[in-house]
């Protein structure tokens, strides 16, 4: 298989892993909003869109706020951790994780299924599993 998109001519796919990744790690896990601000700089486009199950955000400075009041709730040990790796082509890709408090249970697990345009997030989907019985 080849890492170039057919439809872009050769161009090659972006690299989904490593910018599925780095947004779970540098932007939902990071506790200080000035590094949170500078990752998000660096992997979203400059009007990015995060689609949430409860609504829709808009803006890097709106996601940060998004990323930072999750830690918050949630308290200092939870965090996001990914299963496995991130697929995707043609610009679309898509990461498993599972989140809760360090060496705690699983409390929620999901996935980011993301468009990627040059390189970083245009816009992202949060999908939430259901809860299990």
């Amino acid at each position: 298989m080849s890492d170039t998109d057919p439809a872009t001519h050769g161009t090659p796919e972006p690299d989904f892993d490593g910018v599925l990744r780095a947004n779970l790690e540098r932007v939902f896990n990071e506790r200080d909003a000035g590094r949170r601000a500078a990752a998000l700089a660096e992997l979203f486009v400059d009007e990015p869109v995060m689609y949430e199950p409860a609504g829709v955000v808009e803006g890097r400075a709106a996601i940060a706020a998004v990323a930072g009041a999750l830690l918050e709730r949630f308290g200092p040990t939870f965090r996001f951790v990914p299963t496995g790796r991130a697929v995707g082509h043609h610009g679309l890709g898509s990461l498993s994780w599972q989140a809760g408090p360090e060496g705690g249970p699983i409390t929620v697990t999901g996935a980011d299924v993301a468009e990627i345009a040059e390189g970083r997030i245009a816009r992202l989907w949060v999908l939430l599993d259901p809860p299990a019985d």
